[in-house]
């Protein structure tokens, strides 16, 4: 995988295996709290290019968290449906990273639930490929939630979209 730079509002930029540390270290601060890792990939095309932001948020349950977002701009053209497949597959490749480091740290995060929030919905022209998305990230492992509770994608990622 290509060195992924992410961006923390709090922090600054960072890499991957440091975005990966501030977030054990945030789990650290509260090691009774419950958390949720999740990871979201938003995108906007443009005339040219499309922008890709992958975000990845660390929430603990109930009382705040933190997120980080990677930005990429990409030229290529290509229908909605192979946009959202896309998003997909980003969220995958950093959420199977980030799972590689937490074995690393298996008695702080062994009850961490990872999610992957998928930018489509019941309402709109991705309700349509909702089976085949949720089974792509199911089918990794992984638990997928959609709009309107996928905030990962639709609400950070796309801030950033911009």
């Amino acid at each position: 995988m290509r060195e992924m730079k992410f961006i923390s509002p709090t922090d600054g930029p960072m890499d991957l295996q440091q975005t990966y540390q501030t977030i054990i270290d945030f789990i650290k601060t509260e090691p009774d709290d419950q958390y949720r890792l999740i990871v979201g990939t938003d995108s906007q095309a443009g005339l040219k290019e499309v922008v890709f932001v992958t975000a990845i948020v660390i929430y603990r349950v109930g009382r705040g968290g933190r997120f980080f977002y990677h930005k990429e701009q990409e030229r290529i053209h290509t229908s909605m449906k192979q946009r959202i497949f896309y998003e997909v597959s980003k969220s995958l490749e950093v959420a199977s990273k980030l799972t590689g480091f937490l074995a690393d740290e298996a008695e702080l995060t062994e009850e961490l639930q990872v999610e992957i929030h998928v930018d489509v919905g019941e309402k709109g022209p991705t309700n349509a490929i909702i089976k085949e998305v949720v089974g792509m990230v199911v089918g990794s492992g992984y638990e997928a939630l959609i709009k309107p509770d996928s905030y990962a994608a639709s609400t950070v990622a796309d801030k950033y979209t911009k």
